[in-house]
């Protein structure tokens, strides 16, 4: 609870004085402080915990008693998930709180565990997902927040400490439809790097209300995230941050930007939740009246080729080999060590992939590798390697393909290549023919016709203009101020009319700074088409 108000939830407002009784339930805490509640207006208060760890609970529940006599304290060694499960089955449960009526509360604290589906087992995950009516890839705070929406009383309150990551996630939409229709929300807050605690996952804070609260059309929403940007406003702490609007400079020299906002919620829950200001959304406005398409217009966005042994499959001495020639089916592949704006660097010993995939008569298929003595060859001095892959086996492959191909026609095409994680963006036009490999996303156009838009769209995606964007529509920061630069984020990148001049000119300068991308004159050349891209969407 103590983070809960250090963040000046305004805890005491949330009280009534009807709840004559006050029960709240703690879901993996260890402490906590009464002393905000309006204990004048409450005659009883009852707490109960859920705690995996005997020091941490014995400590937690005589801290309670030492402080608040008065309270019962209900604190027992389990887990609160299975308490749920047994209760969402309708099993009788009463060795954790011993009454004869369904337990629900009138106030929540948790700080759910956060444990993606591969650690929970895929069978597991399967089965918690058709038992609470939850699609998509799951992780297990999912089902705690579930079971928190099925104990909390209709006008009862709950904070919840979870990671940010299903804000901004189109594969976690199911949890952002059930946290919407379970609860009424009050307030949000994605605390993102502020590096609050330990584990490395970034955190948010929700404040929601039982169904039959006061619900707000558009809640409060506030953000805090790293940057360099120049601070004018001074602060202790990233807490204490919180209290104002802007660059906010603390103790230990970091500054962040903060912003406050209404939650954006669309009614189509693909779309991420986002801050909405009055001025982001003119500008946002303003940008849509000058949108001519989005990136998905010029072709499909596709990952990189998964190897599942790159080892074998990729190395950057192909030419220095001793124990065979080098294999006549390698190919240049493009990995995040040559990203670059615009175009890739030339490094002295870049990476080539044995690749034996085409297509014949338009399918897809493994090329026949006795066709090719030296490929053959190398692929045979590593069969044991290979053949470990035993979901390539037994999904019917032969054992030397690749796990994840793609289209081997579209390697011999004009393509726009970019990192995934990145600060800046960092988009470059691969006209070698390359094989996408290495945390790299690639877009090709589908129209031979089209070929300009890669161009365009490489404009666009590398300037300071779409870093707004980016920022204002989905705001998916890692650690440092880096950007996770998903299909599902990147298609939606807009595109100014390719007909218009402005259009034509941003082609012809992008192509410049690829012809000239080592020359002095290119940063110049850079600010310049940086310019035209922001007149291209906002004049």
């Amino acid at each position: 609870m103590k983070c809960l108000t250090r963040l000046n939830l305004g805890i005491p407002k949330i009280f009534r004085s009807e709840y004559l009784t006050l029960r709240l339930a703690m879901v993996n805490y260890s402490s906590v402080s009464l002393k905000y509640l309006p204990t004048k207006k409450i005659t009883e208060i009852e707490v109960c915990g859920f705690e995996t760890n005997v020091d941490a609970l014995e400590f937690a529940r005589n801290r309670l008693q030492q402080q608040f006599p008065k309270a019962k304290v209900n604190f027992q060694l389990g887990i609160f998930f299975n308490y749920i499960l047994e209760r969402h089955n309708g099993t009788k449960q009463d060795f954790l709180f011993e009454s004869t009526e369904p337990d629900s509360y009138d106030f929540i604290i948790a700080n759910p565990p956060y444990v993606r589906t591969p650690v929970i087992g895929a069978e597991q995950a399967q089965q918690l997902s058709k038992q609470f009516n939850l699609s998509g890839r799951v992780d297990l705070y999912y089902f705690f927040i579930l079971g928190i929406s099925k104990i909390l009383k209709p006008q009862g309150t709950a904070g919840i400490i979870v990671s940010n990551r299903f804000m901004t996630t189109k594969s976690e939409a199911s949890i952002r439809k059930t946290i919407i229709d379970s609860f009424n929300i009050c307030h949000a807050w994605d605390l993102g790097d502020t590096k609050l605690f330990k584990a490395a996952v970034l955190p948010a804070v929700l404040l929601v209300h039982g169904k039959e609260r006061y619900k707000s059309i558009a809640p409060p929403f506030s953000s805090i995230y790293e940057t360099i940007l120049p601070a004018n406003i001074s602060a202790d702490d990233p807490i204490n941050a919180l209290k104002h609007d802007g660059i906010v400079k603390i103790k230990d020299g970091r500054n962040f930007h903060v912003q406050h906002g209404v939650l954006s919620i669309n009614n189509n829950h693909d779309q991420v939740w986002r801050i909405a200001t009055k001025s982001n959304d003119e500008w946002l406005k303003t940008v849509h009246l000058h949108r001519w398409g989005n990136f998905q217009n010029i072709g499909k966005i596709r990952v990189d080729v998964k190897t599942c042994a790159d080892k074998v499959f990729i190395r950057n001495d192909w030419r220095d080999l001793t124990e065979c020639e080098a294999p006549e089916l390698i190919k240049l592949a493009a990995t995040h060590r040559i990203a670059h704006r615009f175009k890739p660097l030339a490094v002295d010993h870049p990476s080539y992939i044995l690749y034996p995939h085409e297509v014949y008569k338009g399918n897809r298929r493994a090329i026949d590798i006795t066709r090719f003595p030296h490929s053959n060859a190398y692929l045979n001095a590593h069969r044991s390697v290979l053949e470990n892959r035993k979901y390539v086996i037994e999904g019917g492959r032969n054992w030397y393909e690749i796990w994840v191909p793609q289209d081997p026609e579209a390697w011999d095409q004009p393509k726009l290549v970019f990192r995934d994680i990145a600060e800046k963006p960092t988009f470059w036009i691969d006209l070698d023919f390359s094989v996408v490999n290495g945390d790299c996303y690639w877009l090709a156009a589908e129209k031979s016709s089209d070929q300009d838009l890669l161009w365009l769209a490489a404009a666009v995606a590398n300037s300071t203009f779409i870093e707004s964007y980016y920022d204002i529509c989905f705001h998916n920061k890692l650690y440092a101020g880096r950007r996770r630069f998903m299909t599902q984020y990147v298609e939606k990148f807009p595109l100014p009319d390719p007909q218009r001049s402005l259009s034509k000119s941003i082609v012809a300068k992008a192509k410049l700074i690829y012809k000239h991308t080592s020359s002095i004159a290119t940063k110049k050349l850079q600010k310049e088409l940086d310019a035209i891209v922001w007149k291209a969407f906002t004049c």
